[in-house]
């Protein structure tokens, strides 16, 4: 059916119709322009203004306004039951960030684990440091000769350790020491860093929800707008049809925010170290930008105070004690053993004793081969940090350019897009209501609006997912390590 140009009368119905009032005509006072465009274009940009609390705004149903004086309100008895509005109800409590991290520190089994291993390294440093235990045992000499000549006694012997062995042998295991417990801080950064990603990523999954439920809304109520006007004959069936297409996909975006909800809420509790948590609305800031960064200051904060280069930083000392320790070991040790005869049957049955000191002799082992591979692992140790400082250069650079785009598309998405995008969807439905286009141009320049909404979203959680990880020093991953 051809689009026919309709009267003022006839477009005004039509934009009530759209944004869910109904006319004067079906028994309702009709509503003046200004408050079709701040209940339709406004209610529209709503979704994007993001209030401090940030609990999910409950599912529309209101598809009409009501004049009280009408005489229709006033011999309804049930109009004038009371129902229990939001402010009257108790609030639903809300989660914030700190919360999850609370938890993750001290549910998540990744830092349990780094800390056994803590411990473990401080029992190795104890054990380092020991001294070699004395050997004690009989000896029994020239037992054949019939009580003639036997000896029977006690034999001691003690290692005696030299040159300041044990002394570097728990150096080294202090350094295994120090290295853990950075270990510890690079798990617990992890942790940190996933928690408020999936936070982010929850919270971004809730304000979907809210914007996709409106368009929704919208959506259901062009689609019954169409439908009357196509009984009316003012539209075509094509008409109908492109409405119920728009109500198709804005329930399967719907659906779909609903199903990335439940899934970053179960991340979130996964990475906290919880098996199940009931969902609740989280309460925390998506929009608002922060200070800028910059690469050089992002990056001259990596290579100092990232813990991994702590760590690579503690495994150079420990190296350099290791050869150390090689070194000396060409310095033999010392071993003493005391021999007490109680019974020498030899010089009449008394007692009497003997001593034996003993040291190997370097010849052939001059623990040469350890002593190469020390100097190797050392001179390994520091190209390590080396590699490390540009390894953390390359990992910047991909984190700081999905920074800086969407830091640039939030600003312009929300500076200059979304208010033309606003502009043009006001002056399409006043064009609209002159008759001037037809009900399919109005819902396609609704649905480009609509795509902005959700792009604002994509690059709002994109901004705050690249701002953690550059926070966080880029370490993530917690449950994989």
């Amino acid at each position: 059916m051809a689009f026919t140009r309709v009267t003022l009368a006839a477009a005004l119905h039509t934009v009530l119709a759209v944004i869910g009032i109904a006319s004067a005509a079906e028994g309702q006072r009709p509503m003046p322009l200004a408050e079709i465009q701040s209940n339709g274009i406004a209610q529209s940009a709503a979704a994007f203004e993001f209030p401090n609390s940030s609990q999910p705004r409950a599912k529309s149903t209101k598809t009409h306004s009501t004049d009280i004086s009408s005489p229709e309100v006033e011999s309804n008895p049930a109009s004038h039951s009371v129902e229990m509005s939001p402010e009257n109800s108790l609030p639903e409590p809300v989660m914030q960030l700190p919360t999850f991290e609370h938890m993750a520190l001290s549910s998540n089994p990744s830092l349990q684990r780094a800390m056994y291993m803590i411990g473990a390294a401080q029992g190795n440093a104890v054990q380092a440091g020991l001294l070699p235990n004395p050997t004690v045992g009989y000896e029994g000499q020239q037992l054949g000769s019939g009580g003639l000549a036997e000896q029977h006694g006690v034999l001691i012997g003690q290692e005696l350790v030299r040159h300041s062995k044990r002394t570097l042998n728990r150096g080294i295991a202090c350094r295994e020491v120090n290295a853990a417990q950075h270990a510890y801080e690079v798990q617990r950064l992890r942790v940190l860093t996933d928690v408020r990603i999936n936070f982010y990523r929850a919270l971004r999954a809730q304000r979907q929800i809210a914007v996709t439920s409106e368009l929704l809304d919208i959506s259901r109520q062009a689609h019954a707008s169409a439908e009357s006007l196509f009984k009316a004959q003012e539209v075509g069936k094509a008409d109908v049809l492109q409405a119920q297409l728009e109500v198709e996909a804005a329930t399967i975006q719907h659906e779909n925010a609903e199903n990335r909800q439940r899934s970053s809420w179960s991340e979130l509790c996964a990475v906290c170290g919880i098996s199940f948590l009931p969902p609740a609305p989280l309460d925390g800031e998506l929009s608002a930008l922060g200070v800028q960064i910059r690469f050089d200051e992002a990056l001259a904060r990596l290579q100092s105070f990232s813990p991994e280069v702590a760590v690579a930083a503690v495994n150079i000392d420990r190296a350099r004690l290791k050869l150390q320790r090689q070194l000396v070991e060409t310095q033999p040790d010392v071993s003493i053993a005391g021999l007490v005869n109680w019974r020498d049957n030899g010089i009449g049955g008394a007692s009497d004793g003997g001593l034996a000191v003993s040291v190997p002799v370097p010849i052939w082992n001059r623990n040469q081969g350890a002593i190469q591979q020390a100097r190797h692992e050392l001179a390994a140790a520091e190209q390590a940090l080396a590699q490390l400082q540009f390894e953390l250069q390359q990992r910047l650079a991909p984190a700081f350019e999905r920074y800086a785009n969407a830091r640039t598309q939030v600003e312009r998405i929300r500076d200059r897009i979304l208010p033309a995008a606003n502009q043009t969807l006001d002056l399409t439905r006043k064009t609209y209501q002159a008759g001037e286009i037809n009900f399919v141009a109005l819902l396609t320049v609704q649905r480009t609006y609509n795509q902005y909404q959700l792009a604002f979203l994509d690059a709002l959680e994109s901004l705050r997912i690249a701002e953690t990880e550059i926070d966080g020093l880029l370490l993530s991953g917690a449950l994989k390590q």
